[in-house]
Parts: C-alpha cells; structure tokens; sequence
C-alpha cells in the first residue's frame, strides 16, 4: 500500500473511516461506501490497487457469490485472499476487498454481469469465470443478450486473460468464444428457458436432454457446444486427464452447488492447485453470506435460502425438504431486486403443491396471484413472524429475493 500515490493513500484511509462509521451505525458491513468514498477522490483507485496481484473475476447471474467463497477458500495455500466476500459485486466493492487486504497477492472478486467489461478493463484480470446468464433485474441490466455481446467484445480485447466458462450455456459459451484462451467446463445447465435460439445467428439450438452434460448444436449454423475440458457428470468432476473426483464432501446442498464446485475447482487448477487439494477446502464452506444457514425462531428451526430470478427459484426448490414440509415465501420489489415482479410467471410453482405455503413480503399479492393460477394453496400473512408461528414447532424453510432475505436474515440472526 506505500508504493500507491499519496492521493491513493488517503482515498482508501478515508474510504476505511467511513467503511467503520457505517458499520457503527448499523448499515451493514461498509464496503459500498467505502469503496464510493475512495473512488470519488482516486477515479483510478481500482487500477491502482489491482496492480501485481493476481485476480479472478467470477460472474454469472446466479451462483457468482457462492463461487467466489469456494474458489477463495481452495486458494488458502497461495497465501492471503482479497476477496468481496459478502456480495458488494461492483466496483466499489471491489475498491474495498482489495484495499482491505493489502499484502494479499491474489484477489477472488464477485462481480456483476453488467460490470465485467469495466472490471476486467481496470483491473487486467488474471482469469475470468462465467458460469451462466438468465433473465434478471432487466429494468437494471438489460436484455442478457446484450450483456453477452458485450462480454465478447471485453474479452477480445483482454489477450492475457484466461476463461473458465460453462459450455452447457450456449450464452455464456457464445459470451466467452472471443476469448485468446479459455477452459472449457462442462457444468450443467438446468434452467434453459433463456437459451433456445441461437445467439449467433437467432436460429433453433437441438439439445440433448439430461440434467447435466447437455450437448447443444444450432441446426442453421456452425455454433456449437465446445468439447469440455471438465465434467461434471454423476456427483463426480472429471479432470482434463479423466480423472474422476466424486463431490461427496461438499456442504452445500443441490446440484446448482455441484455446478459451483467443478467450476471453482477449473479455475483454481489455474493456479496450480489440483483437485485432492482443493477439494477438502471446497467441503469446509457450509454457507454463503447466510444462504442455506438454519436460524433458531420460535422454538422453530429456520433454513433461509435466496432466490432472486427464475433460474435461482427452480435450485431453490431442488433443497427444499420433501412435502409436505411446510414453506415461507417472501418477495419484496426494492431497487436492489428489480421492481418489476412479472418474471413470477415464469417459475413453475406447481412443484410447491402438497406443502402448507405462507406468503409474505412487500409485494405478497403479486405473489399470491401467481400461486393461485398455479394452484397452489396458499395463506397470506403481512408479517414472517405470524407465518412462523402458525408452524409447528421444527423445521421451516424459507425462500426470499434479495432485500426480503436480507431482512429476515438481520432478524432471527445474521451469520455468515
């Protein structure tokens, strides 16, 4: 940190001070602000701060935050880890992980899909990871075709970065294709409702049925699926040798989280680390920033778990206890989870029909309608409080999107 100019230095001594005075105050761990603070007095503080470091750049719209906990714990060995670990995905947040630890030679970094091309611009990220693109917040990020163009372009201009991306996602496949270098894995695709047509000339993609391992063509032009250099296939990830590493360790429930892990385990061989190591570190991670964390309330037992698009609803509903346990639902339309509440339309809720389902959440109506037309017996409550106590006394999941969560996570306890 001495060798940055002295403007540097006091832009992320004064972004720290008021990193501190809003957590003293209450409004959460700091990292937005801090991080405005100082790039307000040093527009070039990422650039700055980003220098001779190794970094990884990990982006999806669902999973990025649990990605990047994995990889950084895997990579432990290397020494000490700048990373964005509770989900300050933006520039600024970046700012703040990386000014938070300045001895730290390797930076893991959550970052929004909008953000990529700025980020990997500043920052000459080492590798970039991209897992998956669906339809989210599109009053804030626009159609996630044009975010994948926009991809292709940052990455043919960034010769020195090395992709790991997901061939299964024919968008992502198309978003990392410009790319000089790139590992190709083979990590599942299990919502393609955003991926039937061909992102590089609109016509129809065939696709093999199958959870994971969807191969893909398009029948009018050349695109297609790429051949992976890793699999996940059957709990188990293949190596590019063929070897085999079964995912029986790993914490994290469902199979969006085994997608997350043989993802984590490509980038981390990018630095050297294999698998037998890295592994045991994936399998000591049990939650995300309180995603899939039980809280005690009301002599109930609590499991929160986040969802925020239709994609992240359908791996929600893959954990969720078999009915008819019972279920909280709760949405809110705050800025941060996009006001529109129309993509309630696209989950399939009928596969919540069996289960006693409560209601709750700013915008509870929206979601009531919606679960009537799927015909799903429901009860609306205006408080999670009274929904917990019409359970009996044991285990109670709850799905919520992002400011609903954060709630009811500040409410019966905040962990990580």
């Amino acid at each position: 940190m001495s060798d940055l100019p002295l403007r540097s230095q006091l832009a992320v001594a004064l972004g720290r001070t008021a990193a501190k005075m809003s957590r003293m105050a209450g409004k959460g761990d700091g990292s937005v602000i801090g991080g405005k603070v100082g790039l307000k007095l040093d527009p070039e503080l990422l650039t700055r701060l980003s220098r001779d470091r190794k970094l990884v750049l990990v982006s999806a719209t669902n999973g990025k935050t649990t990605t990047t906990r994995l990889i950084t714990s895997a990579m432990t060995p290397l020494g000490e880890v700048a990373t964005n670990a509770f989900g300050a995905n933006m520039p600024t947040g970046h700012v703040s992980a990386l000014a938070s630890a300045p001895d730290a030679r390797y930076g893991v970094l959550e970052c929004d899909e909008k953000y990529v091309p700025m980020v990997l611009r500043e920052t000459g990220a080492n590798v970039v990871a991209l897992m998956n693109l669906s339809r989210d917040q599109m009053d804030r990020a626009a159609e996630i075709w044009l975010l994948a163009g926009k991809w292709r372009k940052s990455l043919s201009e960034a010769p020195n970065t090395h992709v790991v991306a997901n061939c299964d996602d024919p968008l992502v496949t198309w978003g990392a294709a410009t790319a000089k270098s790139v590992t190709w894995v083979a990590a599942g695709q299990h919502w393609r409702e955003d991926s039937w047509c061909c992102p590089e000339c609109g016509g129809p993609l065939d696709r093999q049925e199958g959870e994971e391992n969807s191969d893909w063509a398009c029948r009018q032009c050349h695109f297609r699926r790429p051949r992976p250099d890793w699999v996940l296939h059957n709990g188990a990830v293949y190596d590019p040798q063929g070897r085999a590493f079964p995912l029986d360790a790993i914490q994290l429930p469902g199979r969006a989280n085994r997608s997350n892990a043989a993802v984590a385990l490509a980038v981390v061989a990018q630095f050297g680390l294999p698998p037998e190591q890295a592994l045991p570190l994936l399998a000591t991670v049990k939650s995300v920033a309180g995603r899939y964390t039980s809280v005690e309330a009301q002599g109930r037992t609590l499991r929160l778990l986040l969802a925020k698009n239709p994609a992240g609803w359908l791996e929600a509903f893959d954990v969720l206890k078999p009915a008819p346990s019972p279920l909280i639902l709760s949405i809110n339309a705050q800025g941060p989870d996009g006001r529109d509440t129309s993509w309630l339309w696209d989950v399939d809720f009928r596969l919540l029909r069996g289960r006693p389902v409560w209601v709750t959440g700013e915008r509870r109506i929206d979601l009531a309608a919606r679960l009537e037309a799927a015909e799903v017996p429901f009860t609306v409550v205006d408080d999670v409080e009274q929904a917990i106590l019409a359970v009996q006394p044991g285990h109670l999941d709850v799905i919520a999107n992002y400011t609903a969560f954060q709630s009811i996570r500040t409410r019966y306890g905040r962990v990580v």
